[in-house]
């Protein structure tokens, strides 16, 4: 019993010293993410910028191709401006999620009301952190709207 009492003291006290992601540096990188998307469904691009990096890289993956979508803090509040204005009704949340100390991976479920209704796709982004701001974010083609993600299916 003092063993075992010895043991967790020490693993309480080393733990956060080992070089190992901690709980709370896991949950922090999500909290980002989560209130980033929600500065976005607020169409607050002020907001947004908060959380980035100030050379912060929107990139889009194709394939083989990594093209860099925007750079820095002024580029995207200028962009993510000029986007609300030309969608009023989009937002988007996530559908499932994974992350670490360094990254956050998410399916994200975009959604819009266009000419002919409602529209939605989803695609994924990974979301990438240095200094606890978002460095940058790398986003995967779009696709069709699963019913159903379930992370546990192979």
């Amino acid at each position: 019993m003092r063993k075992t009492r010895v043991l967790l003291l020490v693993s309480l006290v080393l733990g956060p010293l080992s070089g190992f992601p901690q709980a709370s540096d896991l949950g922090s990188t999500l909290a980002v993410v989560r209130e980033f998307l929600d500065a976005f469904n607020a169409h607050d691009a002020a907001a947004m910028s908060a959380m980035v990096a100030d050379d912060v890289q929107w990139l889009s993956v194709r394939g083989s191709e990594i093209s860099i979508e925007l750079e820095g803090r002024a580029a995207l509040v200028a962009a993510m401006g000029e986007y609300f204005t030309s969608c009023p009704t989009c937002r988007s949340e996530i559908k499932g999620q994974m992350s670490s100390s360094e990254r956050v991976s998410v399916v994200e479920v975009a959604s819009w009301v266009g000419s002919k209704g409602p529209r939605s796709q989803q695609s994924i982004a990974v979301y990438e952190f240095s200094d606890s701001l978002i460095q940058r974010i790398y986003y995967f083609p779009e696709e069709a709207v699963l019913s159903r993600i379930d992370p546990a299916t192979p």
